[in-house]
Parts: structure tokens; C-alpha cells; sequence
């Protein structure tokens, strides 16, 4: 049985596969654990300077949860609940992530699908890329923790949008809706992706992680500390800031090394 989860890398880009192409990269318990896995696992590697989460194949990125499980692994509330927790360990684990995530889509995105290409930075899809929600048609809730991420990405009465109605729609209204950050022909999906993680890695990587940082704490509406200020201006005391200006200054690519 092959892997549920594959991490591959291409230089300091990994590359995290939802591997289950047989059944579309439908999401099932054994995913959601491995998807914990692996994220918690790239945070502490410092080689790492941006992520691509996909799925195998081409058709698509994910149709949401594997519904075979529904009678072996979510059939009463004690082993829902169960369930939910392997599945808020991912949840935290993607978004959480200090490094830049790029989610590239192919095709089918729906469901829980969705729900783990919002917890990326940025989202990639091709014109014939499909997104939806379409889960109370099962007479299922989309929890706390999964709701989350839908609401912060595109407010609370777009969210209501898509899981009241449950319709299923295309590339062009999902950009519209700030679902995806950019949509490109099908067959150039996989080169835009890679490419946009290649600027990213690219890029001073202790700035790319600050920024990620700095963009998940104006989430919380508490005051920011004087700490908290002062590491808006850390950078200075990088080497990668001497680098990066001198360089500039020489008309030279930057070689940053995260220091």
C-alpha cells in the first residue's frame, strides 16, 4: 500500500503530495495523519524555503473526504470525534507552518479539499479547476476548526455563501470570491507553482518566515507588544539584510542563507 502522503524535494522547495490518485486524492483518516506528520516534520527542517502542497495526477487536487469512512470511522459521535482530532492535528500543523505554502490545483478542489488549499499562503489553480463546499447535502457540518480558515479567506458572508448553498463552481468565480490567488491555463499549473515557490525560495528566507509570522499574529486583535515591534526590525541585524542590500547595490542576484 503505497503512502497516503507523499514529501519530495526540488532544491529547497518540498514538495507535499496527497497520494491517493485512484480515488481522486479523496482525504481519508490515514491522510489526515500523514499530513500532520509531514508538516510538523518540514517546520524544523532548515533547508526548507517554501512548500507545494498537490495532489497526484492531474484531475484533481482533492474531492473532500473519502466517504467509504463515513461507516467504519465517523459512524458514531465517539469515533467522529476521534476522527476530528486527527484531522485538527493537520489543520493546525499546515497552518501553523512557519514556511511559505503554495497550493497547486488541478481539477476537483471540494470539501475538505478546499478546506486544506485555504490553509496555504498562496493557490494556484487552472482554468477548469472546480471549488465547492457541497457537504450539507450529507447532513454534515464543516467544524470549528475547518470552518476557520474559510472565513478568514473570504469573510464570514462568502463562507455562508458556499456552505449554505453548496454549489460547486468554476476557476473564474472562485478568483472573484479570493478563494485562489491566480488562475492559469491547465496545462501551465505545475510550471506557475513551482515557479511561484522558486521566487519565494529565491527570497531571504528569515523574511519570508517573518512575514508569514507578522501576518498570522494581525489576526489576533490583542495590542502588539514592544517585543513584538522591535522584531519588526530584527532583520537589520541579519546577515541576509547585508547581503541583500549589498547586493543590490552591485546589481547582483542575492545569496542569502537564512542567517
Amino acid at each position: 500500500m503505497e503512502n497516503p502522503v507523499l514529501v519530495q524535494r526540488e532544491g529547497a522547495i518540498a514538495v507535499v503530495v496527497l497520494n491517493r490518485p485512484e480515488k481522486l486524492n479523496a482525504i481519508n483518516r490515514a491522510m489526515w495523519h500523514d499530513l500532520a506528520e509531514s508538516f510538523e516534520a518540514l517546520a524544523d527542517e532548515t533547508w526548507v524555503r517554501c512548500i507545494v502542497l498537490r495532489g497526484a495526477g492531474t484531475k484533481a487536487f482533492a474531492p473532500g473526504a473519502d466517504i467509504t469512512e463515513f461507516t467504519t470511522e465517523r459512524s458514531t459521535i465517539a469515533k467522529a470525534k476521534v476522527y476530528a482530532d486527527v484531522m485538527r492535528r493537520a489543520i493546525e500543523a499546515i497552518d501553523q507552518c512557519p514556511h511559505p505554502v503554495v497550493a497547486m490545483i488541478h481539477g476537483v478542489c471540494v470539501g475538505g479539499g478546499l478546506e486544506v488549499a485555504g490553509l496555504a499562503d498562496l493557490r494556484i489553480c487552472g482554468e477548469s479547476s472546480r471549488f465547492g463546499v457541497p457537504i450539507a447535502k450529507l447532513g454534515l457540518t464543516m467544524a470549528y476548526p475547518e470552518i476557520e480558515g474559510l472565513v478568514r479567506l473570504v469573510g464570514e458572508a462568502t463562507a455562508l455563501e458556499i456552505l449554505l448553498e453548496g454549489r460547486v463552481f468554476d476557476a473564474k468565480e472562485a478568483l472573484a470570491k479570493g478563494l485562489v490567488t491566480r488562475v492559469v491555463a491547465d496545462g501551465e499549473v505545475e510550471a506557475e507553482a513551482m515557479a511561484t515557490a522558486q521566487r519565494i525560495a529565491d527570497g531571504a528566507p528569515l523574511v519570508a518566515r517573518w512575514h508569514k509570522k507578522f501576518a498570522h499574529r494581525l489576526r489576533s486583535p490583542a495590542p502588539l507588544t514592544d517585543d513584538e515591534y522591535d522584531e519588526g526590525i530584527a532583520c537589520f541585524g541579519t546577515d541576509d539584510f547585508q547581503e541583500g542590500h549589498k547586493a543590490f547595490l552591485e546589481k547582483r542576484k542575492p545569496s542569502f542563507k537564512g542567517e
